[in-house]
């Protein structure tokens, strides 16, 4: 499994250029799972989103790290809540300290620290604008955390001076400030503490003399004085800005440090982080269902089922010719032995009957005659209960070519034994419902 980080720039630096998705973005694609390659960096580098479409495809996971100028980061007092109360609670519960709409932002939540409740908010367009754009390009996961609380924060590290290269007294805060430079503006990430972060955009002047005007490292540098004029800052910088800024750092006698800025800091700041901020989008942040890696196998099923249907088709119309020429063949037989017959609906049955008939006509007994069932019941009754047949039947009575047998209410009737007897000469024997304790039989024949 691999995942994809992105930097983006701000909303107001993108906001300056028509296609912002040309901007170019800082990028790392990282190996995740437990093996010895957990971690390991791909590839980097800075490339527009729309170059990077093939690397967005074929990654399991992107994860934004949405400009820290563009989310707000606050911090409310939250009653104990449930995950979806608290969903539906909050915007009510920041709506004082926004400016607009709550129902124009995005709001998540974060971590608890002294009673109060982190909350990140950002714009919904901005975001469902981003998340579309993923979409389209090709992201299956996408996540989108805030850049600040990205960044380490290491309380109580001494940091060292830009001018003096003297350590700052041990045990005073640390403040990380990251550095993201777009020709349409400066982004800058700033860490303040260990839940609280801001972000700001330093706009470039227009017509900029570069002889007579401050330079952008001398503008970042400015801006992170005023925003925290005496606390001591670590600065990360590309690596190939780092003499700019050392030497704005210089001009102005600030604590700052300078140092190479790198994705592992990102990465393990990453998986630290929270909120993630798609999850407030809902459903707009899940792409689309690909069903092009399935076709070939949807394809295969489809086919194998219309074979499957085509050969149970076949062998159903195969068994129905048969079964229609064997009911001709019956109907001809029974049309040769009884050619006056004109109504023939079931050629075995009616043929059954006339046979019957005819063995009647002829004095002979039919297998389920009264004379004929009682004289096999007599047989194997006499075998089944020697000398004592004759005392044990208290009724006998002949019903719907069936014999049924009443035995006195104290005899042991041996019925395992008797159905036996009965099924070698040809007849069944079935329990009927007791009569006054008396055990009822009922015997038939199987011709």
């Amino acid at each position: 499994m691999n995942t994809l980080y992105i930097r983006l720039p701000s909303k107001a630096a993108a906001g300056t250029e028509p296609q912002w998705s040309s901007l170019p973005c800082a990028y790392a694609l990282v190996t995740e799972g437990k093996g010895a390659q957990s971690g390991a960096i791909e590839g980097q580098g800075e490339l527009p989103l729309t170059d990077l479409s093939g690397t967005i495809a074929g990654a399991q996971r992107v994860v934004l790290l949405l400009a820290a100028a563009d989310v707000a980061l606050l911090h409310v007092k939250v009653p104990p809540l449930s995950h979806a109360r608290l969903k539906s609670a909050l915007p009510n519960l920041v709506e004082d300290q926004l400016i607009g709409d709550p129902s124009g932002c995005v709001i998540a939540a974060g971590g608890t620290h002294d009673g109060l409740r982190t909350v990140a908010v950002v714009q919904r367009t901005w975001l469902e604008h981003l998340a579309k754009t993923l979409i389209a390009l090709g992201a299956r996961r996408i996540a989108a955390l805030p850049a600040q609380m990205c960044l380490a924060y290491q309380p109580g590290q001494p940091v060292q001076s830009g001018q003096t290269g003297q350590p700052e007294q041990p045990g005073q805060p640390r403040i990380a400030a990251a550095i993201n430079g777009q020709e349409s503006g400066i982004d800058i990430t700033l860490r303040l503490s260990e839940h609280d972060g801001i972000g700001l955009t330093v706009a470039p002047v227009p017509g900029r003399d570069e002889a007579s005007e401050p330079t952008p490292a001398h503008e970042a540098i400015r801006a992170l004085r005023a925003v925290v004029p005496e606390a001591p800052i670590a600065l990360y910088v590309p690596q190939a800005e780092i003499p700019a800024y050392q030497q704005a750092i210089a001009d102005t006698s600030a604590p700052i440090s300078v140092s190479a800025d790198n994705w592992t800091r990102w990465i393990a700041g990453a998986r630290n982080a929270a909120p993630d901020l798609m999850t407030g989008l809902g459903s707009a942040a899940l792409p689309r269902q690909d069903w092009r890696a399935w076709r070939w196998p949807l394809i295969l099923a489809a086919a194998t089922l219309l074979i499957n249907i085509a050969a149970l088709n076949f062998d159903w119309w195969r068994k129905k010719t048969e079964a229609n020429a064997l009911r001709a063949a019956m109907t001809q037989v029974y049309k040769a032995a009884y050619p006056k017959e004109t109504v023939i609906i079931d050629p075995i049955a009616q043929m059954r009957q006339k046979i019957a008939a005819a063995k009647r006509d002829a004095g002979l007994p039919s297998p389920d005659d009264f004379v004929a069932l009682t004289a096999v019941f007599g047989e194997a009754c006499a075998l089944a209960m020697p000398g004592r047949a004759a005392t044990a039947i208290a009724a006998l009575e002949y019903r719907e070519r069936s014999l049924i047998v009443q035995l006195k209410p104290d005899i042991e009737a041996p019925t395992r034994q008797l159905t036996t007897l009965l099924a070698e000469r040809g007849l069944t024997l079935d329990l009927m419902p007791a009569q006054n304790a008396a055990v009822v039989w009922q015997i038939r024949s199987t011709k």
